[in-house]
């Protein structure tokens, strides 16, 4: 791997989880820590690649020990000043050397990035104590909306990668539960787990414009009319959502694998 020319290519995708679909980001991001914490292990945690720092910020509650990986400066510096108490390295995890042991180790919306996912699961890995965990979450390609949109002729497969994809958030592959698994097994780690992480039937664009602008007041449309009126419906959708893709995780926005070595 040609490494300066990687991380050089990494400080072009513009993508930042508190910068695009600001309400669903934050919303997702509630989400996906709520469901790491469910699965994890230990009082110190490795977060690769903490990207600028809105999740890592959300663990730092949780964690004696936050350590964060990331190849982009720029969303190092916003990183640093988002969780002041944690350590950053400036690093693809490829090249990421560290002495310290963690009891969980998270690799959230990585995989389908890095040029060997392989490799990155075999390093990330390493970095666990004994008995520690893993946990790696992806976008699902055979997510409900995305289904939907092969049936309206938006993508033509569950799998493409659209423009925003390759030039934003610079993917380079899908990913469902099965390709996870098979990328988990060839890493010669444990699956203890497997799962999803909210059911979303919008794309994200919608589902961001139906947060910020959706009748959440007015009580009507939800299967019944004189409900409370104290309740937050628009957290309780999202709760919902939440939990109804736990049943359905082959449907759901993000797809995790729990593992240990």
């Amino acid at each position: 791997m040609n490494t300066k020319s990687e991380t050089e290519l990494q400080e072009t995708f513009l993508w930042e989880r508190s910068k695009f679909h600001t309400e669903y980001n934050q919303v997702l991001a509630h989400y996906k820590v709520k469901s790491c914490l469910e699965n994890a292990t230990g009082d110190s945690l490795l977060d690769i690649a903490c990207g600028d720092g809105m999740l890592t910020k959300l663990f730092a509650r949780h964690f004696t020990t936050i350590v964060g990986v990331d190849a982009s400066a720029k969303h190092l510096s916003e990183a640093r000043k988002q969780v002041p108490g944690a350590t950053f390295h400036q690093s693809l995890i490829e090249d990421f050397e560290c002495d310290q042991k963690f009891g969980s180790v998270v690799l959230l919306d990585l995989l389908e990035h890095v040029v060997d996912p392989v490799e990155v699961l075999t390093k990330a890995a390493a970095c666990l104590e004994p008995g520690g965990r893993l946990i790696t979450h992806v976008p699902n390609c055979d997510a409900v909306n995305r289904k939907i949109a092969v049936l309206m002729g938006t993508l033509s497969s569950c799998d493409e990668l659209s423009p925003f994809d390759l030039q934003i958030a610079g993917h380079r592959r899908s990913y469902n539960l099965e390709s996870l698994q098979q990328d988990v097994e060839r890493a010669g780690l444990k699956v203890i787990k497997t799962g999803g992480i909210f059911y979303k039937m919008l794309s994200t664009p919608q589902i961001d414009w139906f947060l910020k602008n959706g009748l959440w007041d007015e009580g009507y449309g939800w299967g019944r009319t004189g409900m409370e009126k104290s309740k937050d419906w628009k957290a309780e959708f999202c709760r919902a959502c939440y939990e109804f893709g736990k049943e359905h995780p082959e449907d759901c926005n993000i797809i995790y694998a729990c593992v240990t070595r």
